[in-house]
C-alpha cells in the first residue's frame, strides 16, 4: 500500500525559526509564512485521504460513529470475525492464532481437519422434508419438523458454547422444479443460515440431505439421478463459489436405498459402486464450477455413511485435479443400545467397563484402517447419545468418544436435532433449546472439550485368554485361517465332557462378569468331512435387547450373572453335533473386540 509521506520535521524548520518579532517588522514574511501553513494543511489533508482511499479499496475497515469496528461491506463472503463476542475465556472459539489464513487456498485436507474441535449439526431445520413445498414459504419448510426458524443467536450460542465448526444439512429437491431448478429464496435462506456461521469464524459443511428420493443407487435409476445430483450441485457450488476454504461441501449424507434390505448392512455391490460414481461427479462438478471451488476441500461417505468395514472398504476416492483435498465421513451412533434405540432399556455406559469402549474403538477402526493411517483425515460426520434421563452416563461417553477419536485423528460432529425431552417415540439428541438459545446439558459440552485435552484410557491387555474355573477348563482364542480370533473362547470337548454334551438336556453354564449383549454366538465345530471342510454350525443366541432370548432353551439370570444354555435347544443342527467323534463348542460374542471383555468366570458342563 503506498502512502504519500509528508516530511512535517523540514517544513517546521523553515517556517518556524523566526521569531513572532521579525514577522511583525515584516509584514511581507509573515503573509509568506500564512501560505506555507496553508499548504501544509492542504498536503497533510490530501494525503489523509489518499490514506483513507488505499485502505478502502484494499479491504480496510474502518469505524462506525461509536468507536466500533464495522465490517458489514468489507468482508470477503465466507470470511468473518472470531464470534465471541469479545469473550476470550472459551479454550474452544474461533479467532485461533493457529487458524490458517481463511483465504488460504494451499490448505490441505488434513490441515483443514486438524484445525476443528468438535462439530454440531443443525439437524431438523433446513433438511425438513415431507411436506408438499411448493405452496409452502421458506420459514414453513423450515419449521416443518417442530424447530423454529434458526437465528444467529442460535448459531452464535453454539460458537460460544465451544464448537467451532458447524454442519448444515440441506434438503435440496423438495424446494426445486422438475428440472431441479433451486426456488431463489431457498437458495437465499440457505445463503443467510451459512453467512450466520460465516460471521461467527466457524468451519462449516454443507451438504444434500434426504434427497435419497431423487439420488437413487440401482443401474436402471442411475442416469436419471446422475443428472439431477449433477444439476443440484451445480446451482449449490456457484452460488458459494467465494466464500473461503472454512466451507466444506459434503455431496452425500446417508446415501443408501431406503428401505432395501442391505440399507444399513453396507449396501449391495451394485449400489455401492454406483455410489462411487456420484462422487466423481460431484468433484467434476465443484471444480469446475470456478471461484474457489477448484481448492476447495470436499467430504464424501461411504454407503449410508456406514462405519462398518463393508462400507468402508467399497468406498472409492474420486480423481481430482488438486491432492489432499477429500475428508472421508463416517456416522457412528455407538453401542446401538446405549446410544441410538429409544426403545431400548440399556441407559448405563462405563469408561471401566471394555466392552462399553471397545464398541467405540471397533466401529471406528475400518476408517482408521483403510484411511487415517494412509493420510486421508475421517471425521465423524453424527454421533450423539439419546438422552434416556442419563445425563451422567452420556456425559462420560461423549467425552470417551472424542477422546478416543481425537486419539486417531478424527472430529466428531453431535447431531443435535432439537428436541432435548426423554422419549421413546422420537430421537432426542438435542443440547440447545433453539427456542431460547441456551444449553440444555451443559455437562456433556464440558465432557467433549474434556475429552479432547485428555488422553483415552489404555485398552486392557487381551493378547492371552483369561484363566476360569469349572470343568471346561480354560478356552483359547479362534483361529482364522492363522490368524487369531479374539472374539471367539474355543473349548475342545474330550472325555466326559463329549459324552455328556451328547445327552439330551445337557446346559453350557457360563457364570460371567457383564451382562452380555446381542452379537453373542453358540457355534459348534467337527472334524474335517471326506472333502477336508470342517462342520461349522452357528447360531445366534441373544436377541437385539441384549439378554432376551433369541431362541428357547437360553435364559439369562442377572442376579447369579449366569448364562445356561440347553445345547440340544441352542445348537444348529444337534441332529449332526451328536454324531461327531470330535467336537470343539465356541462362544463367539461379536459386539466386542475380544471374550475376555464378558469376563468369562466359569464354565461347565452340565448333564
Amino acid at each position: 500500500m503506498r502512502k504519500l509521506i509528508i516530511r512535517r520535521g523540514s517544513y517546521k524548520t523553515s517556517v518556524f525559526r523566526k521569531s513572532s518579532g521579525v514577522f511583525m517588522k515584516n509584514p511581507v514574511n509573515f503573509i509568506l509564512a500564512v501560505c506555507k501553513m496553508a499548504v501544509i494543511v492542504l498536503i497533510c489533508a490530501f494525503a489523509f485521504t489518499l490514506s483513507s482511499c488505499d485502505s478502502l479499496l484494499n479491504g480496510g475497515i474502518g469505524e462506525n460513529d461509536d468507536g466500533n469496528t464495522d465490517s458489514t461491506d468489507t468482508t470477503e463472503p465466507g470470511q468473518g470475525g472470531d464470534g465471541n463476542d469479545g469473550n476470550n475465556d472459551d479454550p474452544i472459539g474461533g479467532g485461533n492464532d493457529d487458524d490458517p489464513p481463511a483465504e488460504n487456498t494451499g490448505i490441505t485436507a488434513a490441515q483443514l481437519t486438524a484445525q476443528i474441535k468438535i462439530g454440531w449439526n443443525l439437524g431438523d431445520s433446513l433438511d425438513a422434508h415431507g411436506m408438499d413445498a411448493g405452496n409452502q414459504t421458506v420459514e414453513k419448510m423450515e419449521e416443518y419438523w417442530g424447530n423454529p426458524v434458526t437465528t444467529k443467536q442460535l448459531i452464535t450460542a453454539v460458537k460460544n458454547a465451544g464448537f467451532n465448526a458447524i454442519r448444515i444439512p440441506v434438503s435440496w429437491t423438495k424446494a426445486a422444479d422438475s428440472n431441479y431448478n433451486i426456488r431463489p429464496e431457498w437458495m437465499t435462506r440457505v445463503k443467510q443460515v451459512v453467512d450466520y456461521a460465516v460471521e461467527n469464524d466457524m468451519y462449516i459443511i454443507l451438504n444434500t440431505h434426504h434427497d435419497e428420493n431423487v439420488f437413487k443407487f440401482t443401474n436402471s435409476e442411475m442416469t436419471a439421478s446422475l443428472a439431477a445430483f449433477k444439476k443440484i450441485w451445480e446451482q449449490i457450488a456457484n452460488t458459494f463459489k467465494d466464500y473461503n476454504e472454512k466451507l466444506v461441501f459434503e455431496g452425500l449424507n446417508e446415501p443408501r436405498t431406503k428401505g432395501s434390505a442391505a440399507e444399513w448392512i453396507g449396501g449391495t455391490p451394485e449400489e455401492r459402486a454406483n455410489l462411487n460414481s456420484y462422487y466423481q461427479l460431484f468433484v467434476n462438478t465443484v471444480r469446475g464450477s470456478g471461484g474457489k471451488n477448484g481448492q476447495r476441500v470436499l467430504l464424501i461417505n461411504p454407503y449410508a455413511a456406514s462405519a462398518t468395514g463393508t462400507a468402508v472398504n467399497a468406498l472409492v476416492l474420486p480423481t481430482d485435479t488438486v491432492s489432499n483435498k477429500l475428508i472421508v465421513s463416517i456416522h457412528a451412533y455407538t453401542p446401538n443400545d446405549f446410544a441410538l434405540d429409544i426403545e431400548s432399556p440399556v441407559n448405563t455406559w462405563s469408561v471401566s467397563n471394555p466392552n462399553d469402549t471397545d464398541t467405540i474403538r471397533q466401529a471406528l477402526l475400518p476408517a482408521y484402517e483403510k484411511y487415517v493411517k494412509n493420510g486421508i483425515p475421517v471425521i465423524v460426520g453424527e454421533f450423539g447419545a439419546n438422552n434416556k434421563n442419563n445425563t451422567p452416563a452420556r456425559a462420560e461417553w461423549a467425552k470417551f468418544y472424542v477422546s478416543y477419536a481425537a486419539s486417531i485423528g478424527m472430529k466428531c460432529f453431535w447431531w443435535d436435532m432439537g428436541k432435548t425431552e426423554v422419549s421413546t417415540k422420537a430421537d432426542s439428541f438435542g443440547l440447545f433449546n433453539r427456542n431460547n438459545n441456551t444449553i440444555v446439558f451443559p455437562d456433556i459440552i464440558n465432557a467433549m472439550k474434556e475429552g479432547l485435552d485428555s488422553p483415552p484410557p489404555e485398552p486392557v491387555d487381551n493378547s492371552n485368554p483369561k484363566p476360569i474355573s469349572g470343568n471346561m477348563g480354560n478356552y483359547i482364542f479362534g483361529n482364522n485361517s492363522g490368524t487369531p480370533d479374539y472374539r471367539q473362547a474355543v473349548w475342545t470337548l474330550t472325555g466326559t465332557n463329549l459324552s455328556n454334551a451328547k445327552i439330551n438336556g445337557t446346559k453350557l453354564v457360563l457364570v460371567l462378569s457383564i451382562a452380555p449383549n446381542s452379537g453373542m454366538e453358540l457355534i459348534w465345530q467337527g472334524p474335517n468331512d471326506p472333502s477336508g471342510n470342517k462342520w461349522w454350525q452357528q447360531r445366534a443366541i441373544l436377541g437385539d435387547a441384549g439378554v432376551s432370548n433369541a431362541i428357547s432353551g437360553v435364559t439369562w439370570n442377572a442376579g447369579t450373572m449366569t448364562l445356561t444354555i440347553n445345547l440340544a435347544q441352542a445348537l444348529d443342527d444337534y441332529s449332526s453335533f451328536v454324531t461327531q467323534s470330535s467336537i470343539n463348542l465356541i462362544i463367539a460374542y461379536y459386539s466386542t473386540s475380544n471374550i475376555n471383555n464378558i469376563g468369562i468366570v466359569s464354565a461347565n458342563i452340565v448333564p
